[in-house]
């Protein structure tokens, strides 16, 4: 039985959904939305060139605007000649509008070169060294290769602000990223310096930021306000430092006397640059009158631009010094020759008295007055001077005021330590004539002569012949005292008797009944009287002989009393 118990055969349909193809589904769907959004993102690859790559790798450094990442640097190599390292930088696609021909790239790396740069700086190492964006204005072509800055550019586009030229003699400490300040607060930036021609001069770029521009007219002065300065003057020591950057990097600082009495300066405008504060200050009296004097007194540590000062105002400054071998005014009571000729200009405006106080109508009159033109010490530690305008009591000749194509010539007046020190001159130059080795010799030859003599034998022998009178004087003495004294003794009760016998007679007298007109009466009293006389003669004597024993071998002395 073929075919018996044989099932037959039945075909099943299979359902042609799977609940399992939800995953590749899934994944697949995925995949087309990272490669769509990763289309969507990945902008163009630009091309960098820079002097060196250091600090730059591959696949790490970003390029950042405003902290913001909007590139990756994806390759690093060298240009056919090797002489720069070509970055190429694949951009976001949000980056597309900035990549013009006005955007600039640098890389920001760790600098000491100002302060502002040490803060940016220090950023790198916690983040890295990163290529820094600026978009410039907008407008630009599009573009994709692009030449990198070696240096941080100092005005951003979104910054505004006005870049101003400054001249200058030297650069000192100045450079690229030093602050510029407007009393003490940080408005801008050196952004670069050139070096003209073969003179040296230095011309600096400068920017000012808004709203600070404003403040910078004809009248602003700037000057280098670089590191500390230390100044040693009559009123002590002055110390001075703007500000920390200031003292890093150097700095600029600028005034204006009156910010508001002018339009600003225009983009591009040009100043000068001044050494320091006080010729600043002094540039900005535009008044100058100018005067010379001519004075043999030192003039070291007198410089171009010392003070010239009057009654301690500053109203002047000296511009300029020089030696004349025969001078055409020489200073008052000084035989013609050579001088120094100072040139000095005084400012009316410093004064305030008026625009005609230091005029050549004013001045012939102070000067008939007695006003003088001294040199004089500022500081006694740094020997700096300056002139001064002094009134001089007795100034003596030269009052008259000259002139030297067409400037006055005023006249000079020596002072200060010129003067002690010409008196100190004085009184050695006499001194220099006193003989003092004559007198030396003088004196001892005498010493030898007294020595001679006081060591000789006359002088030795007179000594003993005085010493031998001596002793017998005293002998003397001693044996007249000896005869003297019964006698002495005796003086006192004989004077006492004598007394006592003319009180008796006269009591007697009394008793005769005589008239007191009678001749033995008269005769009596004159009696009684000389006796009398006599007691107080013998009374007197003895008292003395009690006091100068003495006087009984020398004779009375001119000083021995009665």
């Amino acid at each position: 039985m073929s075919g018996a118990g044989v099932p037959a055969a039945t075909v099943k349909k299979h359902r042609r959904w799977s609940i399992a193809w939800l995953v590749p589904i899934a994944a697949a769907v995925l995949v087309g939305y990272l490669a769509y959004t990763t289309l969507a993102k990945r902008g163009p690859l630009i091309t960098i060139t820079f002097r060196t790559a250091d600090g730059l790798q591959a696949q790490q450094t970003q390029v950042k605007y405003k902290a913001v990442a909007l590139g990756t640097v994806e390759s690093i190599e060298l240009s056919p000649d090797m002489s720069r390292a070509i970055v190429r930088v694949r951009m976001e696609g949000s980056a597309r509008r900035i990549l013009t021909d006005h955007a600039r790239f640098w890389v920001v790396r760790p600098r000491l070169t100002s302060f502002s740069a040490i803060e940016s700086g220090l950023e790198t190492l916690v983040s890295g060294v990163y290529i820094e964006v600026d978009p410039g204005a907008p407008g630009g072509r599009e573009q994709r290769t692009f030449e990198g800055l070696e240096q941080p550019p100092g005005v951003r586009s979104d910054e505004p602000g006005r870049v101003f030229m400054l001249h200058s003699k030297r650069l000192g400490s100045l450079g690229a990223g030093a602050p510029v300040l407007y009393r003490d607060v940080n408005v801008g930036e050196v952004l670069r310096y050139d070096i003209e021609g073969g003179d040296g001069a230095v011309t600096l770029h400068v920017f000012v930021r808004s709203p600070y521009e404003r403040f910078v007219h004809d009248k602003t002065r700037f000057w280098n306000a670089s590191g500390i300065a230390v100044n040693v003057t009559g009123e002590g020591l002055h110390l001075e430092a703007r500000s920390i950057p200031a003292i890093l990097s150097g700095g600029i600082a600028f005034l204006t006397p009156e910010p508001e009495s002018g339009p600003p300066s225009p983009e591009g405008a040009v100043f000068s640059l001044y050494e320091d504060q006080a010729d600043a200050e002094t540039a900005l009296y535009d008044v100058r009158v100018p005067y010379v004097i001519y004075t043999r007194s030192s003039v070291q540590g007198l410089t171009s631009g010392s003070h010239v000062q009057m009654f301690g105002v500053t109203v002047g400054a000296v511009t300029d010094i020089r030696l004349v071998a025969d001078a055409p005014h020489p200073a008052p009571g000084s035989p013609p020759g050579a001088a120094a000729r100072i040139a000095f200009d005084l400012q009316p405006e410093r004064a305030r008295w008026g625009r005609d106080v230091f005029s050549a109508a004013s001045m012939r009159a102070m000067v008939a007055e007695g006003l003088r033109v001294v040199v004089q010490s500022t500081s006694m530690l740094t020997g700096q001077k300056a002139l001064a305008l002094q009134y001089v009591p007795a100034a003596g000749e030269g009052s008259g005021v000259d002139e030297e194509a067409g400037v006055l010539v005023l006249p000079s007046q020596g002072g200060g330590l010129d003067d002690v020190s010409s008196a100190l001159a004085d009184v050695a130059a006499k001194l220099n004539q006193v003989p003092f080795d004559a007198i030396g010799k003088d004196i001892d030859r005498t010493l030898r002569s007294v020595d001679q003599t006081v060591s000789g034998p006359e002088l030795r022998a007179a000594l003993r012949s005085f010493s031998d009178t001596m002793q017998q004087v005293g002998g003397l003495a001693e044996q007249a005292r000896a005869g003297m004294t019964p006698v002495l003794e005796r003086l006192p009760a004989i004077s006492a008797q004598l007394q006592e016998v003319v009180e008796r007679a006269n009591s007697a007298l009394g008793e005769t009944g005589y008239g007191e007109r009678s001749d033995f009466q008269r005769g009596l009293q004159r009696l009684m009287d000389q006796m009398n006389g006599a007691a107080r003669s013998i009374r007197l004597l003895a008292d003395f002989l009690d006091r100068h024993p003495e006087a009984l071998i020398r004779g009375r002395t001119q000083g021995a009393s009665r």
